[in-house]
C-alpha cells in the first residue's frame, strides 16, 4: 500500500494570538487553551506523557484531495495541515512548536531574585547593559553549561511532546552532534540521551506520524550514533547511560580479549516484560585490532523502530514492520563484523524475521548487509557487515505467508523422491534406448525426456546444495556459482520442454513431410542449452557488476533491487502458455468425432483425451502454471501445498508419465527381462552340462 502524502502551505513563522486572523483562503478555527482528546499525545509539566490536541479540524467543505491548514494553538506558532480523505478532513502534518533558542537558556531564576531585591539596590548598580542574546545552540550551551549540557534538559523535558517540537529537538540534537562532539563524556551524554529519550517514549510515537521531514527517524538516529562515537569510556565495561528508551554501554576491546559483548535489557512498552538484545564482536575480528587498546560502545532503542516503520523497503511498496530492539554499534575502524541476538517482539512462530542495517545514506533499511544464521522462536541471531554508513541494526517481520514448515516438509521429500525417480528414468532409457528409437521422432522423443531429466535432476541437485548452504556462513563466490547454475538447469528443463511440445505439433500436422535426424538434433540442443546459457549468461553479467544478481538470504535471482528474477520467470511463463496451447491442439485432435457415433465410442475418446493431457501436463511442465496462483496477495494456503506438491514431485511425474505409461517402453521391458532370463538359463544348463562336468573333472 502506498503511503499518500499531501503539500502543505509554509508553517507560518508569527505565534497565533487572538487578535491574529489568517488569510481568507484557509480554514479558521482557533482555541485560546487545550482541549483534551485521544489521539494527539502531549507532555506534561512533571514529564508524564499525556493525550491532548492543539487544534480542531477545518470547517470548510471537504472534497477529494483538497488540504487546508488550522493555525496552532496559543503559545505555539505554525499551523496543521489537513487533507481530506473521502468526506472528512484528516491530520496530515503540524508544526506546531513551543521551543526555541532563546527560551532553552533563559535564566527566570535570576530575573526573579533580581526584581526582588531592586529595592533595596542602588540605581547606578542597576544600570547595566542587556546581555547578549544567544542566537545559536553551540553558544548557549558553551556559555551555559560546556561541561555536562544539563541546562536544555529541564527545558526539553518540560515542553509538550507536539509534531514540531519533536522536529525541534531532532535538529537541536543533529546540531549538537555536529557542532560539540569534540570531547564527548559520560555526563554530556547522559544529557544528551535524555533529551533523545524525552521524544523516543511510545506515547508520543504516533506525533511522529505528522513532522513534514519524513527523514526526522534517520536523522535522530545518526546524531545520537555519531555523538556516542565520539564517546571516551574507561578501560572497564559499563553502562553509561540506561534511560527508559536508549541505553549506551561502552566495553573496552584489545587484540587478545576472549570477546566483545553488549547486553542490553530493556521494554518497548512501559512494560515489566523485557526485551533482550546481545551485541558480539568476534574473537577472529578482534584479531585484527592493533596492538594497543581500543574502545567498542552499543546502544540499544526499543521504540525507535517504531518510528522508521515509515521507511520502505528497498524498492517495495510494503512497510515491513520491525520486530525487536534496533542495536547500534561503534567499533574501531579495522572491525567490519558483528553477530547480534534479538528477541522478537512478536514471538509468534509464523513471524519469520529478516536481518537488517539502516543505511544512514539511503534512509532505509538495507538486507545486503546481514545474514540470517538463526531463527528459532523467540530469538533471532544475525551476522551483519559493519560500516561507517550502516552502524544500526534490527530485524524485520516477513509478511503473513503460508506455513513454511509444511511445505518444507513436502518440498523435502518430493525432491527426494524426484532425485530417485530421475536417476531410475535415466536408467530405464538406457535399458531401452536400442528398441524405441528406430524413427526420427521417437528419437528426438527420447532425446527430450532424457535431457529433461537430466535437466530437472541436476537443477534439483544444485538447489539442494544452495537451500544447504544457506543455513551456514556463505561465501558470496559460491552463492554466485549456486545461483547460476540454478537458473541455467531450471531454464534448461523449461526449454525442452517446449522442444518437445514443438515436436508433438510437427508429428501431428506435418504427416508426409520429415526433417532429418542431424538437423532435429542441431535445433533440439540449441533450444535446449543454448537460450538458456544465453539468458543466464546476460542475467548474471548485467546485474552482478552492481551487486543486484541475487537475493538476501537466498542463492536465488534478486527481485526487490534489480528484478533478476524476470530473467527467469517470463522464459517459464511464456513456454508454459504455448505447451498449454499444444496440449489443447493435441486434446482436439485426438477426439476425431464420426457420423453417428455410439455413446462408448465418446467414452473411449473422452478417456483418450484425459489419458494424453495427464501425460502431457508434466512432461510440459504445466504444473507450473499454479505457481500464479501463489503470487496473489492472500492466496489460501491449500494453493501452496498444491503448488509444493506437483512441482516438487515432478521428477516422479515424469518417470510415471513418460516411462512407466508408454507401452513401447513397457515392451521393450519386457523383452530385455526376457532375454536377461533366457541368458541366464543357458548359462545354468551349460554350468550342469554332463561335457562341462567331465571337463572339469579332467582339470581336477
Amino acid at each position: 500500500t502506498f503511503l499518500l502524502t499531501s503539500l502543505i502551505s509554509p508553517p507560518k513563522t508569527q505565534a497565533i494570538t487572538p487578535g491574529n486572523t489568517p488569510d481568507s483562503g484557509e480554514c479558521f478555527h482557533h482555541r485560546s487553551h487545550h482541549h483534551v482528546k485521544d489521539g494527539d499525545k502531549l507532555q506534561g509539566p512533571e514529564g508524564k506523557p499525556r493525550t491532548g490536541r492543539m487544534q480542531d479540524k477545518c470547517h470548510g467543505p471537504c472534497t477529494p484531495a483538497s488540504n487546508c491548514s488550522q493555525p496552532c494553538a496559543q503559545h505555539f506558532r505554525g499551523e496543521i495541515g489537513f487533507t481530506c480523505n473521502g468526506t472528512e478532513w484528516q491530520k496530515s502534518a503540524e508544526t506546531c512548536t513551543s521551543l526555541s533558542v532563546e527560551m532553552l537558556f533563559q535564566d527566570s531564576n535570576s530575573a526573579t531574585r533580581l526584581s526582588v531585591a531592586a529595592p533595596s539596590i542602588p540605581l547606578h548598580i542597576l544600570d547595566f547593559q542587556a546581555p547578549e542574546p544567544i542566537k545559536t545552540v553551540a553558544q548557549g550551551i558553551q556559555k551555559k553549561c560546556p561541561l555536562d549540557y544539563t541546562c536544555i534538559v529541564d527545558a526539553v523535558k518540560s515542553s509538550e511532546a507536539t509534531s514540531g517540537n519533536i522536529a525541534f529537538i531532532v535538529e537541536l540534537l543533529k546540531n549538537i552532534s555536529m557542532s560539540l562532539s569534540d570531547n564527548v563524556t559520560r555526563e554530556k551524554m547522559k544529557s544528551f540521551s535524555k533529551v533523545a529519550n524525552h521524544i523516543l517514549q511510545p506515547a508520543v510515537i504516533p506525533n511522529w506520524a505528522f513532522i513534514p521531514d519524513k527523514n526526522a527517524g534517520s536523522d535522530l538516529l545518526r546524531s545520537v550514533n555519531t555523538f556516542a562515537g565520539k564517546l571516551r569510556v574507561p578501560h572497564a565495561a559499563e553502562h553509561i547511560v540506561d534511560e527508559l528508551f536508549i541505553q549506551t554501554v561502552g566495553i573496552a576491546v584489545a587484540r587478545n580479549s576472549s570477546e566483545g559483548r553488549f547486553r542490553f535489557s530493556t521494554n518497548a512498552n512501559n512494560t515489566a516484560e523485557e526485551m533482550l538484545g546481545t551485541i558480539e564482536i568476534p574473537r577472529q575480528e578482534l584479531r585484527q585490532l592493533p596492538p594497543n587498546a581500543s574502545q567498542a560502545i552499543g546502544l540499544a532503542f526499543p521504540t525507535l523502530g517504531a518510528i522508521l516503520k515509515e521507511a520502505r523497503w528497498g524498492n517495495a511498496s510494503l512497510p515491513r514492520p520491525v520486530n525487536g530492539l534496533v542495536l547500534s554499534v561503534i567499533l574501531p575502524e579495522r572491525l567490519k563484523q558483528v553477530l547480534l541476538t534479538f528477541e522478537k517482539i512478536n514471538g509468534s512462530r509464523k513471524a519469520r524475521a529478516q536481518c537488517v542495517g539502516w543505511h544512514s545514506g539511503t534512509r532505509r533499511w538495507d538486507q545486503n548487509v546481514c545474514a540470517t544464521t538463526s531463527d528459532v522462536t523467540p530469538r533471532v541471531t544475525c551476522r551483519c557487515n559493519y560500516t561507517n554508513a550502516v552502524m544500526s541494526f534490527s530485524i524485520l517481520m516477513s509478511p503473513v505467508s503460508a506455513d513454511d514448515r509444511l511445505l518444507d516438509y513436502i518440498t523435502c521429500a518430493g525432491l527426494t523422491v524426484s532425485i530417485f525417480s530421475l536417476i531410475l528414468c535415466l536408467i530405464v532409457e538406457a535399458t531401452v534406448w536400442s528398441r524405441v528409437v528406430g524413427t526420427e521422432i521417437s528419437y528426438m522423443r527420447h532425446v527430450c525426456i532424457v535431457n529433461i531429466a537430466v535437466s530437472l535432476l541436476t537443477a534439483n541437485v544444485w538447489f539442494i546444495l544452495g537451500s544447504t548452504f544457506n543455513k551456514k556462513a556463505r561465501d558470496y563466490n559460491w552463492c554466485v556459482a549456486v545461483t547460476f547454475f540454478s537458473h541455467f538447469f531450471y531454464l534448461s528443463l523449461f526449454f525442452w520442454m517446449l522442444f518437445k511440445a514443438l515436436l508433438i505439433i510437427y508429428g501431428v500436422l506435418v504427416v508426409f513431410q520429415r526433417m532429418m535426424k542431424p538437423c532435429m538434433m542441431a535445433i533440439g540442443f540449441a533450444t535446449g542449452y543454448g537460450c538458456p546459457l544465453v539468458i543466464a549468461v546476460t542475467t548474471v553479467a548485467v546485474t552482478e557488476p552492481g551487486k543486484g544478481y541475487m537475493r538476501h538470504g537466498a542463492c536465488w535471482l534478486n527481485w526487490d533491487d534489480t528484478k533478476a528474477l524476470l530473467a527467469f520467470a517470463v522464459p517459464v511463463l511464456v513456454i508454459v502458455a504455448v505447451n498449454l496451447v499444444v496440449v489443447l491442439v493435441v486434446a482436439i485432435n485426438t477426439q476425431r468425432p464420426s457420423i453417428g457415433s455410439s455413446k462408448s465410442q465418446d467414452v473411449a475418446i473422452i478417456m483418450r483425451i484425459s489419458k494424453n493431457v495427464a501425460i502431457l501436463t508434466p512432461l510440459l511442465g504445466l504444473t507450473w502454471g499454479f505457481g500464479i496462483a501463489t503470487l496473489v496477495k492472500g492466496a489460501s494456503l491449500i494453493f501452496h501445498i498444491i503448488f509444493a506438491l506437483l512441482n516438487a514431485f515432478q521428477g516422479f511425474f515424469i518417470l510415471f508419465f513418460g516411462t512407466i505409461m508408454d507401452h513401447k517402453i513397457r515392451d521393450a521391458l519386457k523383452m530385455r527381462m526376457s532375454s536377461l532370463k533366457g541368458r541366464s538359463r543357458v548359462a545354468e544348463n551349460a554350468s550342469l552340462s554332463p561335457t562341462n562336468g567331465s571337463k572339469l573333472m579332467k582339470r581336477g
